[in-house]
């Protein structure tokens, strides 16, 4: 069709993120996490990245690999209000769009070379499940992205942390510090559904190769286990 444009996959991503519950909400709220993204070999041309090491952010332009909804819906339910209030789709950062696009601002923490993967690119604080294909991959530009007096509507401030988080070294003791301070980051975020609030429910997360189940009361979050996942 005329109306359809061909995209290109060019690579993707590996992060701590196995599966959509956990994942923060925006990009840039758990700057502890860490993550990789890794060329297709068709574009592992080390001379596509030349230059980018002078700067400080990225782009990410991804697709919502994982959303199977299907068909326009003009309103959503955002997070951000309780789930319970509906706002205009492109009033929104919904992945129920109708063209499933992502734009996440991530640091750039380095390079690295490996004859199995080619060059790849080190980041923090993206806010993509693990797999995620990346479409494009451009600088963040300070003087041109940045907007001190833009105005940030139902959203304009950043979120602070929803809850305490209680991890006792009984569950956490052989996490190592950079995975642990990830995670605290993450939980206390509140990854449940805006309408569950069953003190005695116990959730269960994966992350970075971890199962951990938690419960939450009031404010409170509290790590009941934390197991390393049989990948067997």
């Amino acid at each position: 069709m005329a109306d359809e444009i061909l995209m290109r996959v060019i690579a993707h991503i590996r992060s701590p993120y196995p599966e959509k519950f956990g994942i923060p909400r925006q990009s840039g709220i758990v700057e502890a996490a860490q993550a990789q993204i890794v060329f297709l070999p068709e574009y592992r041309d080390a001379e596509a990245l030349r230059g980018i090491e002078g700067f400080s952010h990225l782009w990410l332009l991804w697709q919502f690999s994982a959303n199977r909804k299907t068909g326009f819906q003009p309103t959503v339910r955002p997070p951000r209000l309780g789930g319970n209030r509906r706002m205009g789709v492109f009033a929104t950062r919904s992945p129920y769009r109708p063209s499933p696009i992502g734009l996440s601002a991530v640091r750039l923490l380095g390079l690295e070379h490996s004859s199995e993967n080619g060059t790849v690119l080190r980041i923090s604080g993206a806010d993509l499940m693990d797999g995620t294909p990346i479409l494009d991959i451009k600088p963040y530009l300070p003087y041109a992205d940045c907007i001190p007096e833009a105005v940030g509507g139902f959203a304009s401030e950043k979120p602070d942390a929803a809850l305490r988080v209680l991890m006792p070294e009984s569950t956490s003791g052989t996490l190592p510090e950079g995975i642990r301070a990830a995670l605290t980051d993450v939980l206390a975020q509140d990854p449940r559904p805006r309408y569950q609030h069953d003190p005695d429910r116990i959730y269960s997360l994966r992350f970075a190769g971890y199962e951990v189940r938690f419960t939450v009361e009031d404010d409170l979050l509290t790590v009941r286990s934390i197991e390393l996942e049989n990948l067997l």
